[in-house]
């Protein structure tokens, strides 16, 4: 009986989509430039814009009207435009351009500065021109925070005086169409393996470290580590034995401190940090480390807080107790190292280089209790091979780009991995599990890679924010979200989610994410979407559909729609699959695929798989849920 009044609702949505798709224009419109602050922006980073705001620095920007969509799309980058504009994708989900204008900079005094950055006169003249009719100045010394600029001028000669003064070429815009514009998130994947080398290149050139000369053993020439680092010569080894030690001390040489494992035991007196390391190649390995304070926060020396959100931050996070601190320690060293802590493990501040490899922190039960394991400020590092269990964050980083967090196993905690403003980072293999979120990217950063990470039990297993990113071969199961994705212009490929009670959310008012080739199977709903339009994608596996093939490709001659009122049940439902297959649901789709204006604010798949993207990791992930043998 429900499917007949079903049935009898859609004769009534077929009417009127009738009469909708009468009044559709047929012919191109006439569109006029509109303020800045009236479009939906994307393209460059929020922390980019800002940063240019602040500065008083100028970026290139882009309207573009669309066919089939309601809403003028304005970006931060003529590069980020052009490659928007030459994906299928951007056609699939906002029809064709007919209208694409670009600040102009004839008249308002353009220079660039000596690190390269586009400004204009103090009482500039920037208006719009039709991208047509532009000039465009390439390969110039300009620049935006995110790299080479493109600078647009509505008078050609114009554009000759910029090049006179800052180099480049003059394009028009059907030549800068022909150039061969890479995906953002293409870029990013064509980068992890040079990250990964990276890391792999850097943990070699630490390990060198452990292999200095030992100069004093504690305990036969000193009687206290204190007098042993006194002692020893800059890049020599001083020497632990079993036993324990109390001390709160501070290094300013490059020296390598070596206990005989686990039992060689440094304590402090429950105040303050244990050790202070303010030299670059200092390394500590093969001990543990208990005793530390308490505090969580605290303030640099001197300082004075200029009040900044940012500062805050900074200041706060990065001067509370730890268990071992770098401080300007570039290249150093932590391994084999167990910290038992209520405050922080180990702070890295403003040290690039440092490796900390084969850590245990054990923090407090209650997370509000405690802190992070690992805080990583304005430090690229390495952080591998290391087990976090309990307190605040396994790993927190804050500006700490290009930053690798391989192969950790984290539970307990409210964030595993927590990125702040970190871009260019990989977070890769690690398994997380018991968590809030298993791994969360915030404050609009770029160019972020996570990869192949197993979160399972978290309220969400990955959740991304800013652009240019790639979230791809992750495993998330049993979350309450598997995947969040709050990013812009990024790829998410190839995970696989299973059990979750939503296994994608997505809330984006500009859709501008490629979502493809992942195993969504056998969640409680497919997908949870906020406000904003219809999100178009493609080459998805949602488990058995109805529907055939598509000339043998392996894909469903039919769009799927994982949130809309007949294809959300079909995996739950009988009926939602007898629905799904009747003649009246079929007619509505072809209105909705010719008329895009009649398609609900929700998800599509224009070429749903037939077949798993991964049979194996999904059966094995399917097994995980159950309890049965096999993990992926």
């Amino acid at each position: 009986m429900r499917v007949v009044v079903v049935l009898a609702g859609l004769a009534l949505i077929l009417a009127g989509a009738s009469l909708a798709f009468a009044v559709q224009p047929t012919t191109d419109v006439t569109v006029e430039p509109v303020a800045f602050s009236e479009t939906l922006t994307t393209g460059l980073t929020g922390v980019d814009v800002r940063q240019a705001e602040e500065t008083g620095y100028e970026i290139p920007r882009v309207e573009v009207f669309f066919s089939e969509y309601q809403y003028v799309l304005g970006y931060y980058g003529v590069e980020s435009a052009l490659s928007e504009l030459a994906s299928d994708h951007t056609t699939r989900q906002f029809g064709r351009p007919v209208g694409v204008f670009v600040t102009d900079f004839a008249g308002a005094g353009p220079a660039v500065t000596d690190e390269g950055y586009l400004t204009v006169a103090s009482d500039p003249a920037v208006g719009w021109t039709s991208a047509s009719a532009a000039s465009f100045v390439v390969d110039s010394e300009a620049r935006t925070p995110a790299g080479p600029a493109i600078v647009p001028f509505g008078d050609r000669e114009a554009a000759r005086s910029f090049v006179a003064a800052y180099g480049g070429e003059i394009l028009q815009w059907s030549e800068l169409s022909d150039r061969d514009v890479t995906e953002p998130a293409v870029e990013v994947e064509d980068q992890v393996a040079d990250r990964g080398q990276w890391a792999n290149w850097t943990v070699n050139r630490r390990g060198a470290l452990l292999d200095r000369e030992t100069s004093i053993v504690v305990g036969e020439d000193t009687p206290t580590l204190s007098a042993a680092i006194e002692a020893a010569p800059p890049n020599t080894t001083v020497r632990l034995p079993s036993g324990a030690f109390r001390v709160n001390v501070t290094v300013t040489k490059p020296l390598t401190i070596r206990g005989a494992g686990p039992e060689t035991r440094i304590r402090g007196n429950g105040s303050g940090t244990i050790l202070r390391l303010q030299s670059p190649r200092t390394a500590l390995a093969n001990l543990s480390i208990a005793g530390i304070g308490s505090e969580n926060t605290g303030s640099p020396p001197g300082s004075e807080p200029n009040g900044s959100w940012d500062e805050t931050i900074r200041n706060t996070y990065g001067y509370g107790d730890a268990g071992v601190v770098f401080d300007e320690a570039n290249r150093s060293l932590v391994a084999g190292v167990d910290i038992e802590t209520s405050a922080n493990g180990i702070i890295a501040r403003d040290s690039d280089g440092v490796v900390v490899r084969n850590v245990s922190v054990d923090g407090t039960e209650t997370w509000r209790e405690g802190f992070m394991s690992v805080l990583a400020i304005e430090s690229r590092m390495v952080v591998q091979d290391s087990t976090f269990q309990g307190g605040r964050d396994a790993v927190y980083t804050h500006h700490a780009d290009g930053i690798v967090v391989r192969d950790n196993r984290m539970t307990g905690l409210r964030f595993g991995v927590h990125e702040m403003f970190t871009s260019r980072s990989l977070v890769a293999n690690n398994t997380v599990d018991e968590t809030n979120i298993g791994i969360v990217v915030m404050t609009r950063p770029r160019s972020n890679a996570v990869l192949d990470n197993h979160v399972t039990d978290s309220g969400i297993g990955v959740s991304m924010s800013g652009s240019a990113s790639l979230t791809t071969g992750n495993v998330l199961i049993d979350n309450q979200y598997g995947l969040d994705m709050g990013t812009q212009r990024s790829l998410y490929a190839r995970n696989v989610l299973v059990g979750n009670e939503a296994g994608l959310r997505t809330g984006t008012i500009v859709p501008t994410n490629r979502v493809t080739e992942n195993d969504i199977v056998d969640n409680d709903h497919y997908v949870s979407t906020g406000r904003g339009p219809v999100r178009v994608w493609s080459g998805n596996y949602w488990g058995p559909i109805p529907g055939q093939d598509r000339d043998g490709d392996g894909t469903i001659a039919r769009p799927f729609r994982p949130s809309g009122v007949v294809d959300r049940t079909v995996g739950s439902s009988d009926g939602g699959g007898t629905l799904a297959r009747s003649p009246a649901v079929a007619v509505l789709r072809q209105f909705q695929a010719s008329v895009r204006g009649l398609r609900s604010a929700n998800v599509v798949d224009d070429a749903p798989r037939g077949q798993p993207v991964q049979p194996e990791r999904l059966t094995a992930a399917s097994n995980a849920t159950t309890g049965q043998e096999g993990h992926p």
